[in-house]
């Protein structure tokens, strides 16, 4: 009996130590630790504009960047202005492609770099087209700022920049055919949120989201209210798809959960019967 107690321990400790993955979690720690590789290369741009001899007006410009949507995955200034940030005898050498600051007309091919999509709809736009007419109308930095750029959301549609040029009515009326995609679009990544709190791997559903999500928002740029609430059925069917997923990962999550709390009950229980038996003076 004592043989047998030993036996049903075993078999229900190592499918969980088998499962825990704990040597890929241990390497993944190792290869991430501060001590795994080399130092960060330094930034000679940054070090420039941090050091006491920039003007005041240029110091501002990396803390404001520390604050950014760009900051935060890993864009830095050699990537949107050119130049070699790892020598600065030639940081700022146009054959090394230095830019430097765009003019206010040339912005939107500036930014249009990275966000093709984007750059295309906004040219087509009445934004793009009121710029290219008198030189005037909004450019990404309008709207998005220079280099304290956050994650684009819904609130960038506000009655205190949008009437800088015009009515904020039509405006509105924009940010309403938007609000039902974009406050699903919020929920779902609080929903992922959740999940990986709780250790689930999220990235490929990220990935889509963030993938639907751009495209949503690439359409916003058009400025078509009617185009936009013509493609939001499609939008919301594609997050139905991303919302199916993550329901059917809680409902997994929890039955694992239940079914553990099973075992453990099982398993105490057979504990206290093989307890009882052992006990049982024999004849």
């Amino acid at each position: 009996m004592r043989h047998l107690f030993i036996l049903l321990m075993m078999l229900f400790t190592l499918p969980s130590i088998a499962s825990g993955g704990w040597r890929e979690e241990m390497e993944k720690a190792f290869m991430s630790a501060p001590w795994a590789g080399g130092q960060g290369e330094s930034d000679v741009c940054i070090e420039c504009h941090s050091s006491e001899m920039m003007k005041p007006a240029f110091l501002a410009v990396v803390d404001e960047w520390k604050t950014s949507w760009h900051f935060q995955n890993n864009i830095s200034c050699h990537d949107c202005h050119g130049g070699d940030p790892k020598d600065s005898a030639i940081a700022m050498s146009p054959q090394r492609g230095f830019l430097g600051t765009p003019k206010y007309l040339q912005v939107p091919e500036f930014c249009g770099k990275c966000h093709i999509g984007i750059l295309k709809n906004y040219l087509e736009s009445g934004h793009g087209k009121a710029l290219k007419a008198s030189g005037k109308g909004p450019n990404c930095v309008t709207c998005h700022g220079a280099h304290n750029i956050q994650k684009a959301n819904i609130d960038i549609i506000n009655e205190q920049r949008c009437s800088k040029c015009h009515s904020y009515e039509r405006a509105k009326i924009m940010k309403q055919a938007l609000f039902l995609t974009e406050k699903k679009i919020g929920e779902l990544e609080s929903s992922f949120g959740r999940l990986k709190k709780q250790g689930v791997f999220t990235e490929e559903g990220e990935r889509t989201l963030f993938s639907t999500q751009a495209e949503f928002r690439t359409l916003f740029h058009t400025v078509d209210v009617s185009l936009v609430k013509e493609r939001s059925d499609d939008f919301t069917r594609k997050l139905s798809l991303i919302e199916k997923e993550i329901q059917d990962t809680f409902v997994e999550l929890r039955f694992r959960k239940n079914f553990s709390t099973f075992m453990m009950l099982l398993f105490a229980g057979m504990s206290v019967v093989t307890l009882l038996l052992l006990k049982t003076p024999r004849d």
